[in-house]
């Protein structure tokens, strides 16, 4: 009987372990899903950048050209 104890106290940082794995792999799939998300705001917000670059050149030049 005493065997049973020791296999129960075993047991349990195997299960831990093997646990552990399996939520490994969801983590993996969230950070790939994180880094797309991520990859197509900032490409917007880029776009989003150089649209405003070019209405200040624009304003500017009105500027320049009323002074």
């Amino acid at each position: 009987m005493e065997w049973l104890s020791y296999l129960l106290i075993l047991l349990c940082p195997l299960m831990m372990i093997f646990c552990m794995r399996g939520h490994g792999g969801h983590k993996h799939q969230h950070e790939q899903h994180f880094t797309k998300n991520m990859e197509t705001k900032l490409k917007l917000l880029e776009e989003e950048n150089n649209k405003l670059k070019n209405e200040m050149e624009s304003i500017s030049k009105i500027v320049k050209k009323g002074s």
